[in-house]
């Protein structure tokens, strides 16, 4: 067994495991005292005194019971965005007497939707991506996985011997299938999570994670976009994407929906071509679409008004003066 030194870098990267994005909790060996599906829960884990079950107390996690013989209790995730794992958070918020004494982590590649019992078959190959490491109890518990650039599927996650995990994260890259999307043809969302996009940084992001802008479907409300604090002196906020694949911009998408009282003035959206997750400082945008005014709560096209900046990697949205934006579409072609 290795104690790895607690590191947080990654956590800067998508939850490619969240239940957000799809992922799942299909099988557990154990869940006596608190179900499997609490670890992918994208809210944070709670506490609430004096609560019990007819099994004991309840907790916001997965709790297995007391293992009485030697080994180890486990349970099988399907990823919501198949990608490259850099890192992972063991929550154990809360789970003080009852966490386990450490964890590891497999992974493996397995095309189409699996079932559990083919997930549990011998047969399949696991790949080690984070070696056994010791746990503290209510804490933050951050390890960089192993230097392993492989796109993965499914993980099983081991604690050892049992106890509760009140929330499991797996911060990576996400990699979709491109074959696939090419053969379906026409216009895609370049900066889609799903497709490969990720927000690398902001000027800001004190109400709503940056992250927001790009995730699957419509905002829920308002906490579930990107929104920045009130701008009292010059300047404007942006953010910077990179796109899931180098391509032409063709039209825009830009949802203001829940933001009424606090959505921008106006955005612009510029782009480069460039590669990496560093972008030098003497990069040369190009505009793709000039400053615009936007509306409250509403969902704006943008097609006519799209400049063609031809092939470009990445795309840097401003917004005018701060507020919030739910969402952010970029459609065009690989």
């Amino acid at each position: 067994m290795e104690d790895l030194k607690l590191v947080g870098d990654f956590t800067e990267l998508v939850d490619i495991a969240s239940e957000k994005l799809g992922g799942a909790v299909l099988v557990a060996n154990d869940e006596f005292f608190a179900p499997k599906e609490n670890l992918l829960k994208p809210s944070e884990p709670i506490f609430i005194e004096g609560k019990y079950t007819d099994l004991g107390k309840w907790m916001d996690g997965w709790e297995t019971r007391r293992r009485r013989k030697p080994g180890f209790d486990w349970c099988i995730i399907r990823l919501g965005l198949p990608g490259i794992i850099r890192g992972v958070l063991v929550d154990t918020s809360f789970f003080r007497g009852n966490y386990p004494e450490q964890c590891s982590l497999e992974a493996c590649a397995i095309a189409g939707l699996p079932t559990a019992e083919e997930l549990t078959n011998e047969a399949v190959e696991w790949t080690e991506v984070l070696p056994q490491v010791s746990l503290s109890g209510d804490s933050q518990n951050a390890f960089a996985a192993e230097d392993v650039d492989e796109r993965f599927t499914h993980l099983r996650f081991k604690i050892y011997p049992d106890g509760g995990v009140a929330r499991l994260r797996v911060y990576g890259e996400a990699l979709p299938d491109w074959e696939r999307l090419e053969g379906i043809g026409g216009d895609i969302d370049l900066a889609a999570v799903e497709n490969g996009g990720l927000v690398l940084s902001c000027s800001d992001m004190f109400f709503g994670h940056r992250h927001n802008l790009i995730m699957p479907g419509r905002a829920v409300n308002m906490s579930d976009g990107w929104e920045t604090k009130r701008r009292r002196g010059h300047g404007h906020d942006w953010v910077t994407i990179k796109l899931g694949r180098p391509g032409h911009i063709k039209r825009l998408e830009v949802d203001t929906s829940y933001f009424k009282g606090n959505f921008p003035e106006s955005c612009s959206l510029e782009a480069c071509k460039t590669t990496g997750h560093v972008l030098p400082v003497s990069l040369e945008w190009k505009r793709v679409l000039h400053r615009t005014k936007l509306q409250a709560h509403t969902r704006h096209l943008f097609e006519e008004e799209v400049i063609d900046a031809g092939v470009v990697s990445h795309v840097r949205f401003n917004i005018f003066p701060d507020g919030g934006v739910s969402r952010l579409r970029i459609y065009g072609s690989i």
